[in-house]
Order: structure tokens, then sequence, then C-alpha cells
């Protein structure tokens, strides 16, 4: 079995073909994903008033999406926080 390193030019042909082929912004990546966070919680609390009111009985269905919608908030205030985090150390940099 033979096991190759990876040189700094295939690290960079990688990026670049990344970068080539999404195209999009990380302004339209982070609002992409807070329109999918906002869904999740929006599709939580319709199921629990449906569930509420006796229009779906499935208790596993809403508690489900229920704990979805909490954990995308939990990773999207994580992500959030990283960012900030990131933000205060690159101002922090003296040049």
């Amino acid at each position: 079995m033979n096991i190759n390193g990876i040189g700094t030019g295939s690290i960079s042909r990688i990026a670049d073909k990344q970068s080539s082929n999404t195209g999009t912004s990380f302004k339209d990546i982070i609002n992409e994903q807070l329109s999918k966070l906002n869904d999740s919680q929006i599709r939580a609390d319709q199921m629990a008033q449906d569930f509420i009111s006796g229009e779906v009985e499935d208790l596993h269905a809403v508690m489900i999406a229920t704990e979805e919608a909490r954990l995308s908030l939990d990773l999207a205030l994580q992500v959030r926080n990283k960012i900030v985090e990131a933000y205060k150390e690159i101002n922090n940099m003296q040049l």
C-alpha cells in the first residue's frame, strides 16, 4: 500500500476548483442557511400548534421537528459566536 502526501499544489487546485464551482459569497451562504433555520422554526411551531388543536396526532413527528429546530438554532448560535470571536481577534491584531 502506497500512501502519498498532499502537496500544497493539490490543496490550491482543490481550493480553486471549489471557488470556481460555487461562485457564491459568504453572505449568500449565511442568508440561505438563516432562511432554512427560519423555515424549520416556523415548521416546528406550526406542527406544535396543529398538535395542540388536534389536527395532528403524531407526537413523535412534532417532537422531532421541535428538536431539529432547537438543534439548528443552537448550531446557528455557535457559528455566530465563532464569527464574532474571529472578528474580535482580527480587530485586535496590530498592523
